[in-house]
């Protein structure tokens, strides 16, 4: 009977430290050095207790208004991607605290992008390049000012970028210019083959009228005249003064 009381006294005080966690045990208000490992644990108010204390990866999301090296206001959408190192947690809950997101990472995290965004254009800030490069600086300032403090920095992501309304207004009205362009060129394209073909069709009306003098002797007419007279009996044929036959019926207009 005493001894159910005493499990039943006892078990309120377990603490189930899991995977992806530690314990931070506290004595009388000191706090040990060593973390408590995973497993099941006791704690006895004011004695012994374990906090415990979360190792896994975790994301913090900042939205931020950073300066440009113009002086000009680009939004960012960023992530930190961060774990404790599981032998610092007890290092950090003595000097920092619970709360040590609020107090130590984020502004760490902010005072890095506006220090490192500063030194950037806004264009470069907008290209693909540039933001790798914005975060691969800010990842090595965190990793600097946090890791001697318990905290690993796994990576930092530039999710989004707000442009100003003025350069955004500028960007398109560059990629409107590039358009008219581009058609202007594909027009002027256009024209310079439709020209060739027009210049090749007179090319050919040319020499197919070049064969046809070249053909018109005076015996091929006199061949023709001959082929009608005997193809037509109507035909009379008239002599003109440049010896070039007129061919004439008796029922319709002259033909040369």
């Amino acid at each position: 009977m005493l001894l159910c009381a005493g499990l039943a006294l006892a078990m309120p005080g377990c603490v189930v430290i899991e995977d992806g966690e530690v314990g931070v045990q506290k004595s009388f208000g000191s706090i040990a050095d060593e973390p408590v490992g995973q497993g099941v644990t006791f704690q006895i108010p004011i004695v012994r207790t374990v906090e415990t204390w979360n190792v896994k990866l975790q994301e913090i999301k900042e939205t931020a208004q950073v300066p440009s090296s113009e002086g000009l206001i680009v939004g960012l959408d960023s992530s930190l991607l961060f774990e404790v190192v599981p032998t610092s947690a007890p290092a950090i809950r003595k000097t920092v605290g619970r709360d040590y997101v609020d107090r130590l990472i984020i502004p760490y995290f902010r005072n890095g992008l506006r220090d490192v965004v500063s030194g950037y254009e806004v264009k470069n800030i907008y290209s693909e390049t540039g933001r790798r490069e914005i975060a691969g600086k800010l990842r090595e300032f965190l990793t600097e000012n946090l890791e001697p403090r318990g905290i690993r920095i796994v990576d930092v992501l530039l999710r989004d970028v707000k442009l100003p309304e003025r350069f955004r207004e500028s960007i398109e009205a560059k990629l409107t210019a590039e358009q008219k362009v581009q058609q202007k060129s594909f027009e002027l394209e256009q024209a310079r083959k439709d020209a060739e073909i027009e210049i090749a069709r007179a090319e050919g009306a040319a020499k197919a009228q070049e064969i046809v003098r070249s053909t018109l002797s005076d015996s091929y007419l006199q061949y023709l005249w001959i082929k009608t007279l005997n193809e037509n009996p109507n035909v009379i044929y008239v002599a003109t003064e440049a010896n070039m036959p007129i061919f004439r019926t008796s029922s319709g207009p002259a033909r040369k």
